[in-house]
């Protein structure tokens, strides 16, 4: 009598295909994950324009998380699905479809976590257009050594990047996704910008 062994390199059964809305949601997660694991490097997210913001919030916020921003559509959108509404210096989420520089004394609130729970900070998301305006060299993890990233970017006031500079100590500091139109750029709190 043979006896079989499950093999999990054999499939058991044929698996459903995704849904539109979960491979949806599925290329958002993937394209966010690899930017911010390769600093500096545009990823294609799968719509773009106000739609990208949607996505964004489809695949990350849920009933668990929370969630901050200053745009009347986005946090209509944002109410829906059912994350909560919390002020600037406690929300896990915050979302900038236009960054001006009022809003600066905003994001300068937002928790940028602890040594003991560095994972605590604030996530923030934040339109832009690449490809014009200022030209800034990155490096760090993600990046090759002895090397840099450049990233010409325009639509963000300077004074946020010496706000970022300011509270990034790793491990505490903020991670960033910078969005135009389809495209995302992910900026860990390890990346050095110059």
């Amino acid at each position: 009598m043979s006896q079989s062994t499950f093999n999990p390199l054999i499939p058991l059964g044929d698996v459903p295909p995704y849904t539109p809305e979960e491979a949806l949601t599925r290329q958002t997660f993937l394209a966010l994950m690899w930017s911010l694991s390769y600093p500096g490097r545009a990823y294609t997210l799968p719509t773009g324009g106000t739609a990208a913001f949607h996505a964004i919030v489809d695949t990350l916020v849920d009933l668990e998380t929370s969630y901050y921003t200053s745009a009347a559509d986005l946090s209509d959108y944002l109410s829906r699905s059912g994350a909560r509404a919390f002020p600037p210096d406690h929300a896990e989420y915050h979302f900038y479809p236009t960054l001006t520089t009022d809003l600066l004394e905003i994001i300068k609130t937002a928790s940028t976590g602890s040594l003991l729970y560095p994972d605590q900070s604030a996530t923030l998301f934040i339109g832009c257009r690449f490809g014009q305006g200022e030209t800034y060299t990155l490096s760090g993890p993600g990046i090759p050594p002895n090397t840099t990233q450049t990233l010409t970017i325009d639509g963000i006031p300077a004074a946020f990047w010496t706000l970022r500079q300011s509270v990034a100590r790793y491990p505490r500091g903020w991670d960033i996704y910078l969005i135009d139109d389809d495209q995302v750029v992910g900026l860990p709190r390890t990346t050095s910008i110059l």
